[in-house]
């Protein structure tokens, strides 16, 4: 693998060898030697963070490696020197580039002139890395992936992009709850429909929600959004995932969130901290799926 751009650039093998290697690091944390000593990874931000950059940083740390953070603000990305003069410049100096951005032309533009790999660590179209750990935790929780039913209730956003491809590579039958008007992108759409997923779109929540193994939300107003907040509030009532939705699921049902999560708006109070609820695990296995991407994309596993 050179470069993650998108879930869809990995195949259903690399997911299983990456997922196989992530679940040995976890298994074993602390324990490892030091893969990555010596290697530097990038880590460009344009958008601010919890998750993403922290567990980019511990998993640099815990391979031997070392993670710079790389504030826009603080670079000339794009104003003073293009895109592609930074990815030049960086491959001079690391092994890796991350970026967290706003639009996935970027990113884009970063692989088309990187002579290292690049990760996608968030974008408008897509979150991959996000993805990762969502099947982890999926495979920890549910032992496989053919036949099982994701529920993705709210905005067709870039983590609902990144599920309807990972879904069409895994198998997975997947229904989408959202707003007229706040669908996945038509695009991600048609591809996953041409790998052979079983995606459906609706404007039902329990729809959606009936029979499903795993509920998924993210919030309603994300990054960039809000100016759209009160709008979004009131297009988006009806969709929360709360104990009346997650009856009509499977008694077993999973819940996920990436997170941040906000109780009352997407999902209930009681339903995030509640017994099917996996977001802590789902969160920490970000750590552990990125210790794999970084071995695997600098060619160390």
């Amino acid at each position: 693998m050179m470069h993650l751009l998108s879930i869809s650039d990995l195949e259903y093998g690399d997911i299983l060898k990456l997922l196989d290697l992530a679940a040995e690091l976890k298994k074993n944390r602390g324990q490892s030697a030091y893969p990555l000593k010596n290697t530097s990874l990038a880590m460009i931000f344009e958008k601010p963070s919890t998750r993403t950059r922290i567990s980019l940083e511990v998993a640099m740390a815990e391979l031997g490696g070392h993670a710079m953070y790389l504030n826009a603000g603080d670079l000339q990305l794009g104003r003073s020197e293009t895109i592609c003069d930074t990815a030049r410049v960086l491959s001079r100096y690391v092994h890796a580039i991350t970026a967290r951005v706003y639009h996935h032309e970027t990113v884009c533009e970063l692989a088309k002139c990187a002579r290292i790999p690049v990760i996608n660590a968030l974008s408008d179209l897509e979150h991959p890395c996000q993805l990762l750990a969502d099947l982890l935790t999926i495979r920890e929780r549910k032992g496989d992936f053919e036949g099982l039913c994701i529920a993705w209730i709210g905005d067709g956003n870039n983590v609902c992009n990144s599920l309807i491809l990972a879904s069409a590579i895994t198998k997975m039958k997947l229904n989408v709850a959202c707003p007229a008007g706040y669908e996945p992108d038509s695009g991600i759409l048609s591809r996953a429909r041409a790998l052979g997923c079983d995606v459906m779109v609706t404007h039902d929540p329990i729809e959606a929600a009936t029979g499903a193994d795993v509920l998924y939300t993210d919030v309603w107003v994300s990054m960039g959004d809000e100016k759209e907040e009160e709008k979004r509030l009131q297009d988006f009532t009806g969709f929360q995932i709360d104990e009346k939705l997650l009856d009509h699921a499977n008694p077993d049902c999973i819940v996920l969130h990436c997170l941040p999560a906000h109780r009352g708006q997407e999902i209930a109070g009681v339903v995030l901290d509640g017994p099917n609820s996996v977001v802590l695990d789902q969160a920490e296995n970000r750590l552990h799926t990125e210790k794999a991407l970084l071995m695997i994309a600098l060619g160390l596993d």
